[in-house]
């Protein structure tokens, strides 16, 4: 049940902080239960999905099913089938037959689901989360400023979701220098056209991000001209692992053995899990080979230079371009290249929540400084009381590879939603894989008993 956005002493059961697909996704599973009352709200003028990313030709990573709802309630009104059934879709998508779908496509779903949900608020700025005591009960304060009018205003709720998302990871010999010539992946349609000058261009990186940058602007130059470096710290450009029974790794039968896990066991496990989520599609890889091997046909030499092992460390303006200046990891050498326009493709970091300033004495973090969360997806605290703080996409150490991935987006849903409502409003089976990754005696997905 859905409460219209004016500011009251009403004390709404869940308010969502952000509005990408985790948070979109608890917003359509939380639209048919009458009893829970939510909003969710965001700071920009609309719902885009890496907007800088969303190149022609590109798809999802994970397969549609992976959308905001299908893999906790296949029913819902709120699926991928039925968005491509309302838009007279359905005929397209089966002769296609991909089950990654294009991320443009994937964009407009999600779009299409905020225009269907009232508790959806955009241009609402949250700056602070507080505790108060409410008529003899902890609650929170939210306040929030209309990116409209710029007022503030205050709204009560019982639990709080967020899902801010991350943000670009900049190195810090790079950050300095950031504008319209050096700038994230993130960045990169709104700044594409410095690349199609004639210009140097250097990628940084060997992430799906990186390489998709780099095939855009290799096919890009073709007509316009330039030269084109790729450069990463990383052994190879290697591909990310799609095997069936690594795929596994996403599911909730490994968030139960790697919760599990001392901390110092769970980061060395992640430090050599990076191919899991971080390597390149084999599909790009091979889109990538093909494009090199028609460009070199004829004897030619493209200006295309890919090289591993290597990491840039140093950015410097010499007045006329950019020098890059860095070592060959493994013979030791130094590298030197120079660049009109440099492209960092170095992943995402997790966004510090500014509005919980407030709340860090009672917040519990671990030794690295990160959230100590709870199996259920709540943050630990020392406050009493039954309301939560639940973080969605900010558990990776954790819960482990899985955090970030779309496909386990509505199961973490579920269990924060069956929390919330204090009861199983979506079952969640204990089984969902063919393997086992502890052993056969500890494999337990239970949770903390539904208040």
């Amino acid at each position: 049940m859905n409460e219209d956005l004016h500011p009251s002493t009403t004390i709404h059961h869940v308010i969502g902080i952000g509005l990408g697909p985790f948070n979109l996704g608890m917003a359509a599973l939380m639209d048919s239960i009458d009893d829970i009352h939510c909003l969710f709200l965001e700071r920009e003028p609309e719902f885009e999905w890496h907007p800088g990313m969303l190149i022609e030709g590109t798809t999802l990573q994970v397969p549609f099913l992976a959308d905001l709802v299908s893999m906790i309630d296949v029913k819902n009104e709120y699926s991928f089938l039925n968005y491509l059934q309302e838009h007279n879709r359905l005929y397209h998508f089966y002769f296609l037959e991909k089950f990654h779908i294009p991320r443009k496509e994937y964009n407009h779903y999600c779009r299409w689901v905020c225009r269907k949900l009232d508790s959806c608020r955009f241009e609402k700025n949250v700056l602070q989360v507080e505790p108060l005591e409410h008529e003899g009960k902890t609650v929170y304060r939210v306040t929030v400023e209309d990116m409209k009018s710029g007022t503030h205003e205050h709204f009560l709720t019982e639990n709080i979701v967020m899902g801010i998302g991350t943000e670009p990871g900049i190195p810090e010999p790079f950050r300095e220098h950031l504008g319209s010539k050096v700038f994230h992946t993130s960045e990169y349609l709104s700044k594409r056209q410095a690349c199609l000058n004639g210009e140097t261009v250097a990628v940084i990186g060997s992430g799906q991000s990186a390489a998709e940058v780099f095939l855009d602007v290799a096919k890009q130059q073709q007509i316009s001209g330039g030269s084109l470096e790729w450069y990463t710290r990383s052994n190879g450009f290697f591909p990310m692992e799609y095997s069936k029974l690594g795929l596994e790794y996403f599911s909730p039968d490994y968030i139960d053995f790697f919760y599990e896990l001392p901390q110092w066991k769970k980061d060395a496990l992640l430090q050599n899990q990076e191919l899991l989520y971080k390597g390149i599609s084999a599909e790009t890889i091979g889109e990538i080979y093909d494009h090199l091997y028609e460009r070199s046909i004829g004897d030619v030499e493209p200006p295309l230079h890919l090289q591993a092992m290597t990491e840039m460390t140093d950015l410097s303006w010499n007045g006329d371009t950019w020098t890059l200046n860095g070592k060959q990891r493994i013979s030791e050498e130094a590298v030197e290249t120079e660049a009109d326009v440099v492209i960092l493709g170095t992943g995402y970091q997790q966004r510090v929540p500014v509005f919980l300033q407030e709340m860090n004495d009672v917040i519990s973090w671990d030794e690295s400084g990160r959230f100590q969360v709870r199996k259920d997806y709540a943050l630990d605290t020392s406050l009493d009381g039954e309301g939560e703080i639940y973080v969605q996409n900010g558990e990776i150490h954790s819960h482990g590879v899985g955090a970030p991935d779309l496909g386990l987006g509505a199961y973490r849903n579920a269990v924060i939603i069956n929390q919330i409502a204090g009861r199983e409003v979506f079952p969640i089976p204990d089984k969902h894989v063919f393997q086992t990754f502890g052993t056969v005696s500890e494999h337990n997905s239970s949770y903390a008993k539904i208040r």
